[in-house]
């Protein structure tokens, strides 16, 4: 049964607790400020609101109408640089190029067939050397690798463990 994001996120605010670990130390070895972030998934910001808070540009997505509600409040009340769309990451189509595409345990979500098409789409939306950041359930992991392997840019893997991946573009 999936987990009905609307009512946890009309539940408690930041329901899903600190930005994921893994990203935080990523983002707290990065040298490059004020990269645009790319947020897909981004639920109330646990992620998007901590890269925001290291001077970063984030937009978020979601499904969740709560989820970016309290996204964009927290971000204008500290005075980030955050944009929030509601939709469904299958149809969304972002503005611009990013440096960053970060998707924390979102794709896991999408029917297994969409996983390759979806992530291709939003590789299309990378700078050159910039990142993709992915953390879901580690079975699914090879198949995201799969879809880096067969994009015509080059991608680096420069993290691949515990249900993350994280790559670079050459």
């Amino acid at each position: 049964m999936a987990t009905d994001y609307e009512k946890v996120y009309r539940g408690a605010k930041q329901a899903l607790g600190e930005p994921t670990g893994e990203f935080v130390k990523f983002f707290d070895t990065l040298a490059r400020p004020g990269l645009r972030v790319l947020d897909l998934g981004c639920g109330q910001g646990r992620d998007a609101l901590f890269i925001a808070r290291l001077g970063h540009s984030v937009v978020g997505v979601d499904l969740s109408p709560t989820g970016i509600r309290d996204l964009l409040a927290e971000a204008r009340s500290e005075d980030l640089d955050v944009q929030g769309f509601v939709s469904d990451i299958r149809s969304f189509e972002p503005a611009g190029m990013y440096d960053v595409l970060l998707i924390d345990r979102t794709l896991h979500m999408l029917d297994a067939s969409q996983r390759p098409g979806v992530l291709a789409r939003f590789l299309d939306r990378v700078e050159a050397g910039g990142y993709v950041l992915i953390a879901d359930e580690r079975s699914n992991i090879p198949s995201f690798e799969a879809v880096l392997e067969a994009d015509r840019r080059d991608w680096r893997i420069v993290q691949r463990r515990r249900g993350y991946l994280f790559a670079h573009q050459a």
